[in-house]
């Protein structure tokens, strides 16, 4: 199968942003994963191995569930519709041709992040221990989000107005954020005894060290929106000095300073 059906498939997914352009970063991301997954495990189901039929189904139950999860934070959450309502405005004045850059950009960044995947089954790669190991580190990453997410969500349900500090954001400030870091490191293990010539390797460290930046940037704007809700809180004060933003047990506590992050 070529990677131009994984572009084409990717695209369709996210076509989803030209209702709101932060679709395109939110729930056509989830989606675009997910079809792209669904479109390896069918376009490759006659060399397809065990290992890495798991890796496509992962990528499916991920996409899927995270798409889900954002649509229905964005119906329920009167929170997140105050902070969405500004990007809706923007996104009903935002320029056409600026929506199709956006859409270009993101279903090519969704191929960049799932080529080791594709480039092991393009290559006909026997499964050896590096794709599992790398499919186990995706699942962990997986798991961390999931439970990140469930914590939050019962947080706020206890007091919508407070920071939340409690279960994994007790060991980092942004928990999702490391679990995405965790899923796309695993990916790229995936296809580290996979990846051959320099193209290859070009593509799937560039989707690696993008998803990286996307991350941190993602915790960026995270931080100046909460030093900006709950500054004044000298709990939450003590919280950001004593808790690093996303990497565990590394004594990164702030990111807002760092303008190559602006999105």
């Amino acid at each position: 199968m070529s990677i131009w059906i994984v572009f084409t498939v990717s695209l369709a997914a996210a076509l989803v942003g030209f209702r709101n352009y932060i679709w395109f970063f939110s729930v056509g991301y989830g989606l675009a994963i997910a079809a792209i997954g669904a479109a390896l495990m069918i376009g490759f189901r006659g060399s397809i191995s065990l290992p890495e039929l798991l890796v496509c189904i992962l990528l499916i139950v991920y996409g899927l569930r995270l798409a889900g999860y954002l649509l229905i934070r964005e119906i329920r959450s009167s929170a997140y519709k105050k902070i969405l309502n500004p990007e809706i405005e923007r996104s009903k004045r935002m320029p056409v041709g600026a929506k199709m850059a956006l859409w270009l950009v993101c279903g090519l960044l969704y191929v960049l992040m799932t080529s080791p995947a594709y480039f092991r089954l393009h290559n006909g790669t026997p499964a050896d221990i590096m794709l599992w190991i790398g499919f186990g580190v995706m699942v962990c990453g997986v798991i961390l989000e999931v439970i990140a997410d469930l914590q939050k969500t019962a947080a706020k349900k206890k007091n919508s107005r407070r920071f939340v500090d409690t279960g994994l954001y007790r060991i980092v400030r942004c928990p999702n954020y490391l679990g995405e870091l965790l899923l796309w490191t695993g990916m790229l293990l995936t296809g580290t005894t996979a990846v051959k010539g320099v193209l290859q390797w070009v593509t799937a460290l560039l989707g690696y060290v993008l998803i990286v930046w996307v991350m941190f940037s993602g915790a960026r704007r995270l931080e100046i929106r909460q030093d900006k809700n709950y500054g004044n809180d000298p709990d939450y004060q003590k919280y950001v000095r004593t808790v690093p933003i996303i990497l565990p047990f590394i004594p990164l506590y702030s990111v807002k300073k760092y303008k190559f992050l602006v999105a």
